[in-house]
């Protein structure tokens, strides 16, 4: 039996609320497949942009890489980074969040 998975609509929607109440903005840049589509997480810090996309750790539990590297950039690198990972897979959900400390609003275990 499979195990039961959160729509991706609806996650998104409990990270904005989560981005809410923090005091943070957020909106969702681009839409993907409501049900199963990857969601990439663009945080804007003070500093630049850091994008964080899905990936599955070795023991196959869901976390989190900054795939534009641990330094942030700058809004070309992000959206060049954004544009090949929606060409590679355009089911893709694309969530911005203002993140001035750099994290985001929800749990989330990095890789």
């Amino acid at each position: 039996m499979a195990d039961a998975r959160l729509k991706t609509g609806i996650w998104v929607s409990s990270a904005l609320r989560m981005a809410n109440i923090a005091g943070r903005s957020g909106a969702v840049l681009r839409r993907g497949d409501a049900d199963a589509g990857g969601v990439l997480i663009v945080l804007r810090r003070r500093d630049g942009l850091c994008v964080l996309t899905q990936a599955r750790g070795a023991d196959g539990e869901m976390g989190w890489l900054r795939g534009t590297g641990v330094s942030p950039v700058d809004q070309d690198a992000a959206d060049a980074y954004i544009a090949r990972q929606v060409d590679r897979d355009p089911d893709l959900w694309v969530v911005e969040v203002d993140s001035p400390d750099g994290l985001p609003p929800f749990p989330a275990t990095f890789l």
